[in-house]
């Protein structure tokens, strides 16, 4: 039996390789109907806008997206749990141009519902880097 932090590396590994693919459904799948996402200079966004703005991007218009995430702590308390990471991302334009790079540091709140790991609550710091 996996333990709560393979688990919980298991859905970040799940998320990125989603995201890559482009499988929105996957990846709203992996968050609790509540989550919230903290970023630098926008207002909370919650389950609903996330899906509307990634499905805003479809039509080959979207770029590709790409990411690492290195975990550099879990911590498991009952249904509960947080993880922090060193987190790079990578926008890739479908017309060519030259790939974005936001990289930083993420923290991200966890909840187990009906026996699985979802992503809760997520703020991250990531700013543009040189790709």
């Amino acid at each position: 039996m996996e333990t709560d932090e393979q688990q919980i590396r298991d859905l970040v590994v799940k998320w990125i390789a989603a995201t890559r693919s482009g499988d929105l459904d996957t990846v709203l799948g992996l968050m609790t109907d509540d989550v919230v996402f903290l970023t630098p200079g926008r207002p909370p966004m919650r389950k609903n806008d996330f899906a509307a703005a990634s499905k805003a991007q479809v039509g080959g218009k979207a770029p590709k997206l790409d990411g690492r995430s290195d975990i550099q702590e879990i911590q498991v308390c009952g249904d509960w749990a947080f993880m922090w990471s060193s987190l790079t991302v990578v926008a890739t334009p479908p017309d060519g141009s030259a790939a974005k790079t936001r990289s930083g540091h993420n923290l991200t709140v966890l909840r187990r519902q009906l026996g699985r790991w979802l992503v809760a609550r997520d703020a991250n710091l990531l700013v543009a880097s040189p790709g």
